[in-house]
């Protein structure tokens, strides 16, 4: 059953939608309809449907600023639209599809075959990261898991070196040369690597403890076994000769 929401200013516009969707296939459901853009903005914050129609010409806020605003977008978005000129546009804004009105029923049912496809990909895929993770968590060799760019990286501790601090951002350094940009803070790269084995040394970075060759004492400094130079600050110095 898709569950199925519509936005469009227009009242016997929307009714005309609904009527069409509820007629032409038993397996689609409307939970809710918005004559108000931000209501329907409010609602969408609250709840994931299956799909969206989308009315592309409303006064308050017409169709695209409604997407650019929508912060939740794990959904297909369909635009509906009297105007041809908006096609190109609405697929560049991220919708699967759009429906000229008066709404054909022949091209409503290929637009709901689309986001049956789309959404039984994406379950799919979002199935498989579940399984993925689950047989991690209970794997006697479990790996650290890095969700980055869109795919799983599932790491052995002991091929990272360090993780580097760039104010939002951080970078994790690879035994092998590798380097993983990460749209995390240092503080959250910390909660996902093992407190046995790692230490944040300094505000900016985090070393792995098994891969020190040397500790400068004068200097400040612990030199990895791939020679990279990571300082010590002075509030982790005692912590940090504490765990070694």
């Amino acid at each position: 059953m898709l569950e199925a929401v519509i936005v469009d200013d227009e009242v016997k516009a929307l009714q005309s939608l609904s009527w069409e969707l509820t007629n032409l296939s038993d397996e689609v459901n409307i939970i809710a309809s918005f004559t108000d853009a931000h209501e329907a903005l409010d609602y969408l914050e609250r709840h994931t449907p299956d799909c969206l129609f989308l009315d592309i010409e409303m006064p308050a806020m017409d169709g695209f600023q409604f997407i650019k605003t929508l912060k939740n977008k794990n959904f297909p978005v369909v635009i509906t639209t009297a105007y041809n000129q908006y096609a190109l546009q609405a697929l560049k804004n991220e919708a699967i599809d759009y429906l000229l009105k008066p709404i054909d029923s022949d091209d409503l049912q290929l637009t709901l075959t689309k986001i049956k496809k789309f959404n039984a990909k994406n379950f799919t895929a979002e199935k498989l990261e579940k399984i993925l993770l689950n047989f991690n968590e209970q794997s006697p060799g479990k790996k650290i898991t890095i969700n980055t760019d869109g795919k799983l990286l599932f790491l052995n501790s002991d091929d990272i070196l360090y993780a580097e601090s760039d104010g939002n951002y951080s970078t994790i350094f690879l035994s092998d040369g590798q380097k993983i940009l990460l749209t995390k803070k240092l503080k959250e790269v910390n909660n996902l690597l093992p407190d046995r084995s790692f230490f944040r040394i300094h505000n900016s970075y985090i070393i792995n403890l098994n891969k020190i060759k040397e500790f400068l004492k004068t200097d400040g400094y612990v030199v990895l076994e791939s020679n990279h130079k990571i300082p010590v600050s002075r509030q982790k110095k005692s912590d940090f000769l504490d765990m070694l």
